[in-house]
């Protein structure tokens, strides 16, 4: 998704004439079918994650897009430091325009985020404009971006920028005024079995760790992307890097790739449901720290160039504590 350009794995068609479609299926990142998202009947997903955070609050909203056989529904899932909730809209609700998703009145997309939500248990309404975004060099799956047949790709949009606007959830007021964002998407047909992921934003930078069980042709292997931007530097860690998971137990995560080496450990979870797909339906559920206690250590040649412990993390461990050498 590097600079934002609207070709294949960033959705499912390249908008050149900027005029809004509804879901239309199978345009890959090469511009051929099939090599970026899932073609007939097979299920598939499209989502973002979109994270706003201030020193007292923490925002979380995903819209998302899924088929299952010949039924097809989209979704907006906010989750905060305290609830989380999930609405579903018809198919016909969503629709893309070039870097925007709308859902019914709901919008989001560079510019920012409006809700505008008013459902069974949830009433959610306001507006959030962000900054100037901070994208990765290039697409955070590398080579993997051209690799087909994947149950779910990542991408970057933003790793750092600013956040203004209020919003009510149920009454709640969430106030940010030059708070920190970031902004991610995934696509495919199912969340990994196991995954980890961990984002934090902290002076001078922010950081993205995602650890995960890949099957591809028969066989399995522990995925590893992770972004540190540190005093505008971007490091990179990642499988076609050659990054290899060298511990995970009881909630710590180490990366090492060459002279790197990235750690992240939860400390205290606040779990809060919500709903990841399997096969494209939204019928697996998960668990999400959106704010929690967690520490983090770079180094690189045996430096320390990033260490600190803080209660503004965001956390997921869908993890089997087990050896990192083994993939199951």
């Amino acid at each position: 998704m590097a600079r934002h350009r609207l070709t294949a794995g960033d959705g499912t068609y390249e908008d050149r004439q900027g005029k809004g479609q509804r879901w239309s299926l199978g345009i890959g990142r090469s511009g051929r079918k099939g090599a970026g998202m899932i073609l007939g009947k097979k299920g598939f997903f499209y989502g973002w994650y979109f994270k706003c955070q201030s020193n007292t609050q923490t925002l979380a909203v995903i819209p998302a897009v899924h088929r299952t056989g010949r039924e097809r529904t989209c979704s907006i899932q906010i989750i905060t430091e305290k609830q989380s909730w999930a609405v579903t809209f018809p198919a016909q609700a969503f629709c893309r325009k070039g870097k925007t998703i709308s859902i019914g009145k709901n919008r989001f997309g560079e510019r920012g985020i409006r809700l505008a939500i008013s459902a069974q248990g949830l009433s959610a309404k306001g507006w959030l404009d962000f900054g100037s975004l901070f994208p990765l060099k290039y697409d955070i799956m590398g080579p993997f971006a051209l690799v087909p047949f994947l149950e779910c790709r990542h991408s970057i949009w933003s790793m750092k920028h600013m956040v203004r606007g209020t919003v009510q959830i149920n009454g709640e007021v969430y106030s940010f005024d030059r708070a920190q964002g970031y902004w991610e998407g995934d696509r495919g047909r199912s969340f990994p079995e196991e995954y980890i992921w961990t984002h934090c934003s902290f002076p001078g930078g922010a950081l993205m760790l995602s650890v995960a069980r890949i099957p591809l042709a028969g066989l399995c292997f522990r995925g590893v992307i992770g972004i540190v931007l540190l005093n505008g530097r971007e490091y990179r860690l990642a499988t076609y890097l050659g990054a290899k998971v060298v511990r995970i137990r009881e909630g710590l995560v180490r990366v090492i790739q060459g002279n790197l080496e990235l750690e992240a450990e939860l400390l205290k979870g606040n779990e809060k449901s919500l709903k990841a797909p399997a096969k494209g339906d939204m019928v697996r559920t998960i668990h999400e720290s959106a704010v929690c206690r967690a520490r983090f250590r770079f180094r690189r040649d045996n430096s320390t160039l990033l260490a600190f412990e803080t209660d503004k993390a965001s956390f997921e461990y869908e993890y089997e504590d087990s050896d990192p050498a083994v993939c199951r």
